[in-house]
This record gives structure tokens, sequence and C-alpha cells, in this order.
């Protein structure tokens, strides 16, 4: 990081919004301030709340010293005295910072009357910043640990021009405009409730038939490549975990055990050990192999209260899981089939630009012979390089148990997501004593591929929402079409119209309020219905209708059964513009 970086100009915003903060509220303690990807943060213990107007007051503060330029002095200090100093302020988190410090002296900078324990580097002067937004306020835990003090995390940004800064908030005002939650409300797809439990999502009507629209292409895509779909419980015994490692390995990320009979139970974390005891069911020859496993599986992980998000961060949801079992031999060229279906069927939702990324052996945590690791490595890597797709190497980002290749996708607006994993397995076939019967009738061990295409549908979907900002392709929408009668006497037309809509396959509603015809349009608009069909008496006459694509388009009016053939030929998965 040089001075003149960004990452230098957000972390000096960060000293300098800590001084404007300690001088309007001097009772307020500091405890860390770094520079973000976007921008910056710096934690604070107060009592009372930081406001909007709070952030307000701060800028202006942050302005005047700015304008004063104070410079960002640099300079050592012995530890104890710099401790000594702290513990005289009662700033108790630069104690505990000062106190984890290697070595007999720490770094200081100071610019006015501010001095903060830090490495830098930092701006020559505060008057070098000129660009910058508080943006927020969010509760944070000293250390990242929830048993310790609740402090509260102002974030902000800045940027070396006024343009750039004005780019950046326009997306951040785009982002909150397509926020997954608010859509979600708006359109009555789901909620999540509080006395049913934080992370735990309720499906409303159109967001189960979403579900359902996403479930049933995945099937289908699923059996068309050779896939069998599975089906297994919530629960299993806990000895079942202690044989796949999760008891010992993901035990934080499990629920408690529960008492059946004496016998300890889990709510499942993971698909995998069950679709393996499928397999054991009975022995395999080398000729049946690969087997391709699919299953639409709901599993549950603990995830603490501070990280759950709307549909991201979730405690319940459905994996995209599959499990293929194959002979070391086709190793590469299952992984580049699986890499196809995951694009094909990323593309099919919109998602046209990837980041793709192969990780490799953790250089100390890992299980398998290293000459399996670099057999395995290089087959994957093959595999990559016949796709034509450019990748990146991630050192070291591997799980234990094998490499794996991990795709983000792109949204509307440039954000990248994590979505599909590939991702291969040295320690379940061993844990689980898989094996197959091999040409000359002895048992060999095989190799085993965990994929998930879309990740977790409940995450999906919120980055489906966010992606479209509500206003979801024909085919995905769980309403394609709403009727709008324009008065009483057309009510008889309009429900022989629904009825044939709903015979045709087209998910469609009648709103025969008795309310004006503008209204009606408007509040389905609202609904981001892709399609509104307005009937009045010409239209009854006539046997035709007269539509409003989304975005305010006037299509004219058309005859019924031309209408009802344009939305089966946009109803098809993959056309994702109207």
């Amino acid at each position: 990081m040089t001075n003149n970086s960004l990452e230098t100009l957000r972390h000096s915003a960060a000293h300098i919004m800590a001084a404007a903060v300690t001088e309007l509220f001097p009772q307020t303690k500091v405890a860390i301030g770094p520079s973000i990807e976007n921008g910056f943060y710096y934690d604070f213990y107060r009592k009372e709340p930081f406001t909007t107007s709070d952030l307000e007051k701060i800028e202006a503060k942050m302005q005047k010293i700015i304008e004063a330029n104070y410079p960002f002095k640099c300079f050592s200090m012995p530890k104890e005295e710099a401790i000594k100093d702290f513990n005289k302020k009662e700033e108790k988190y630069k104690v505990e910072i000062a106190s984890q410090i290697d070595g007999d002296t720490v770094t200081i900078y100071k610019s006015g009357n501010f001095i903060d324990l830090c490495k830098g580097p930092h701006l020559k002067s505060t008057g070098r910043l000129k660009y910058f937004k508080l943006l927020s306020v969010a509760g944070a835990y000293w250390r990242g640990d929830s048993s310790r003090d609740q402090l509260q995390r102002i974030y902000g940004t800045a940027f070396f021009t006024k343009e750039d800064l004005a780019d950046y908030l326009k997306k951040i005002e785009e982002t909150q405009k397509r926020d997954h939650r608010k859509l979600g409300k708006d359109l009555d797809l789901f909620s999540i409730n509080e006395l049913l439990g934080g992370g735990l999502v309720l499906w409303h009507p159109k967001g189960a038939l979403l579900r359902d629209i996403i479930e049933s292409y995945w099937k289908k895509f699923h059996i068309e490549n050779g896939y069998e779909l599975l089906l297994t419980p919530h629960i299993a015994s806990e000895e079942l975990f202690r044989i796949s490692g999760h008891l010992q390995t993901y035990s934080e990320n499990m629920y408690s055990s529960i008492d059946i009979e004496n016998k300890p139970y889990r709510v499942k974390p993971m698909n995998c050990p069950m679709h393996l005891m499928i397999y054991k069911i009975k022995l395999h020859s080398y000729r049946e192999l690969p087997i391709r496993y699919a299953e639409l599986g709901t599993v549950y992980r603990f995830e603490k209260s501070g990280v759950l998000h709307g549909l991201l961060r979730v405690r319940g949801f459905t994996q995209d899981d599959g499990h293929v079992i194959v002979l070391p031999e086709q190793l590469e060229e299952e992984m580049l089939r699986v890499f196809n279906m995951a694009v094909d069927c990323l593309k099919t939702f919109g998602f046209k630009e990837y980041k793709i990324y192969l990780a490799t052996r953790p250089e100390k945590k890992y299980v398998g012979e290293i000459q399996d690791w670099q057999k395995a490595q290089s087959s994957i890597e093959n595999a990559l390089k016949k796709t034509g797709y450019e990748y990146e190497v991630d050192e070291g980002g591997g799980a234990f148990y094998g490499p794996k290749i991990d795709i983000k996708i792109k949204d509307a607006i440039g954000r990248f997501w994590q979505c599909s994993t590939i991702q291969f397995d040295f320690n379940l076939p061993e844990r689980f004593d898989i094996s197959y019967v091999d040409s000359s009738g002895k048992k060999k061990r095989p190799y085993m591929i965990h994929r998930a295409l879309l990740g977790s549908l409940e995450r999906f979907v919120g980055v489906l929402l966010e992606h479209y900002a509500g206003a979801l392709p024909l085919w995905l929408s769980p309403i394609q079409v709403a009727i709008a009668n324009i008065n009483e006497e057309q009510e008889t037309y309009c429900k022989s119209l629904f009825q044939k809509l709903k015979q045709n396959g087209i998910r469609a509603i009648l709103d025969d309020r008795n309310e004006k015809i503008g209204h009606k349009i408007r509040e389905n608009a609202i609904q981001k219905i892709p399609y509104i069909a307005v009937i009045g008496n010409k239209e009854q006459s006539t046997n035709s209708v007269a539509i409003r694509a989304r975005g305010n388009k006037d299509l004219g009016v058309m005859p019924v059964d031309t209408f009802i053939a344009l939305i089966k030929e946009k109803s098809m998965p993959g056309i994702n513009e109207l």
C-alpha cells in the first residue's frame, strides 16, 4: 500500500472520521478503523446510538479537519509508554491491541489532536482527502466475538475524484432499489419472522410458485444430463455424521443432537453422507460408472444472528446438490461435463459473465497423498483449459478433502456472486469405504465429485431478484399476465379469458375489482407482472386483448390466440427478455 493508493486514502479517511467523532462525542471510545474493498469503517463504543443526523454532523466536522490540513505525523513509541497513555485516556481497545503487538515499540500516527495506534501509511495531510461520504451505521462485536462488547460501526467511502464518488453513490442507490429483502416484501414472495426463528424462510404463494418453476426446470435439466434424482431425510443418526467426519470437523455449524429413544440424531448439514449410503446398497461394476445422483436437499446450518441476511445467509436452505461417482480415468471428462452443465444452467437464468477459480491443495491441513492431489489437480486444470474460459488459480484455497472449481456470476450492476462449486473429494470414499468392481473382478476405490450448480435455492432466488430488480423474465414470473376489465360489462368475457389462459398453462390473475382501470394498471405494474391485458367493450366484441408489457410498453390490440402464442414462445427457459 503506497501513500497514493486508494487504500491509503480510505484509511486516512477513517482516521479523520474518528477524530471528528471523538471531538463531537468526547465520551466515545475508539476501536479499529481499516480501509475495506469499497471504502472504510471505524468501530466505536458509545452508549447512545449514532443517528442519521449524527452522521451529517460528523461529515461537517470532518470537512473542518480537512480544511485545517493537519499533517499525518508518524512516530515510534515504547510499547509500555503507549499502553500507559491509552490507559490514562481509558481507551481499553487500544490498550488491548498494543499489548498484543510483538516487540518493544509501536507506531503512532497523529493528525491535529487525534492520536491513533496504527501501522499506516497515510496521506501527507488531512487536506488531501476531498471526496468522501459517510454511508451507514451497523452493529459489530469487538474482535468479532459475540461474547464481547457491542460496538457501533460507521461505514464510509472515499475516492480521488468527484466523478468516481458520484458513480459509486449511484451504484449504492441502485443496489438499495434492488435489495431482495425489500423486493420480497413488495412482491409478496417471502418473509422471515422472528417468532418462527431468524434465518428460516416462509415462502408465500407467489414465492413458492417461483421456487417450483426453478425446481421443475432443475429436475428436467438434470434428468436430461444423465442424473438420477434422490430424496433423503432431514435428520439422521449422529453416527452417520461421525463416519462422514462432519461431527469432528464441522460441529460448530451443526445443531445440537436430538434424543430419540436414547439415540442421538442430528438435522443434516450436508446431503452427501446419505447419497453414499444409497450407493452402498449394492455392489457396482466399473461398467456402471459414472453414477450421477442429484437432490434438492434441505439442510440446516448454525449461523450467528449477526450474519443472517435475508435469503443470502440463512439457517435452513435447499441445496441443488449432486454427487458423481467416477472411475479415476473418468475424472477429467466428468469435471468438464459438470462445468459445461453449470455454465449452460447459469446462462439459462441470464448470467453470462463469470470469474472462475481453481482452488488447490491447502499447505498444511489436507487428506490424501500428494501424488493423488497432483493427479486430481492436473485433471481439473486440463478440464478447465478445454472450456476456453479464463481462470485464476487460488493457491491453497481448496478444501482439506480435495481441489475444486468455483464459479462467480456477474449481475446486472457488476457485482460478482459465488455460485457454482465443483469439488473433488478424497475423504468420503475412504470414510464410507465405497468401491466398484474393476474388469479383473477386484474391488477398487472410485473418485467422487460434489457439485452444486446454483448453490442454495434461497440464495439463488435472492441473487435473481437483485439481478433483475424483481422484474423476472416471463418464464420465471410467478404471475405472467394480469387481466383487468374496464367495467363490469366485461366480467364474463374476462372470466372466460382467464380460464383459457390457465388451460394453456399461462399463469394469470383476474383483477375484476371495482376500481378505475388506471389504478389497476398501476398496481399490477408495481407488482412487475410482465403483461397486463386490458379488456374493454371493443376487446370483448372482437375476442381480443389490449396488451401493456412491463415498462409501460403498449403492444396494442391483438387476437387472444395470437397473445397466447406470444406468451408460449417467450416462456421458454433461457428467454430472459420480454
